[in-house]
C-alpha cells in the first residue's frame, strides 16, 4: 500500500509538472504571437505614414500618426459602445481630450523606447 501511495504521489507530481510546462509553453507562444502582431501593426503604420506623406504634400509623419491615433480612438469608442455587455466607462471626450490622448500615447511610446 505504501509503495502504491508513493507511486501515485509521484505520478501526480509528474502530471503537475507537465501541466505547468504546457502552460509555460502556451504563454511563451502567445507572447510570440502578440509580438508578431505588434510588429505587423508597426509595419502597416509605417507604410501608411510613408504613403500618406508622399500623396499629401505638406504633411509630416507626426500629422499622419496623430490622424491614425484619433481614428483608433474613435474606433475604440465605437467598439465600447457597440458591446452589448460593456460596463460604464468614463473617458474624457472632446477636441482637447483627443489631443491629450494622442500626446499621452506618444509620450508613452517615447518613454518605452528610451527604456530599452
Amino acid at each position: 500500500m505504501r509503495v502504491a501511495a508513493t507511486d501515485k504521489a509521484e505520478a501526480e507530481k509528474i502530471l503537475q509538472i507537465k501541466r505547468a510546462e504546457g502552460e509555460a509553453e502556451s504563454k511563451y507562444l502567445s507572447g510570440l504571437g502578440i509580438a508578431r502582431q505588434r510588429q505587423a501593426i508597426v509595419d502597416g503604420l509605417r507604410d501608411s505614414v510613408i504613403g500618406f506623406s508622399e500623396n499629401v504634400p505638406g504633411t509630416s509623419a507626426k500629422d499622419v500618426m496623430d490622424m491614425v491615433l484619433v481614428t483608433q480612438y474613435f474606433d475604440t469608442m465605437k467598439e465600447i459602445g457597440a458591446a452589448s455587455k460593456s460596463s460604464a466607462i468614463f473617458i474624457p471626450h472632446g477636441p482637447g481630450a483627443v489631443r491629450d490622448v494622442a500626446s499621452q500615447i506618444r509620450e508613452g511610446l517615447l518613454q518605452a523606447n528610451n527604456a530599452h
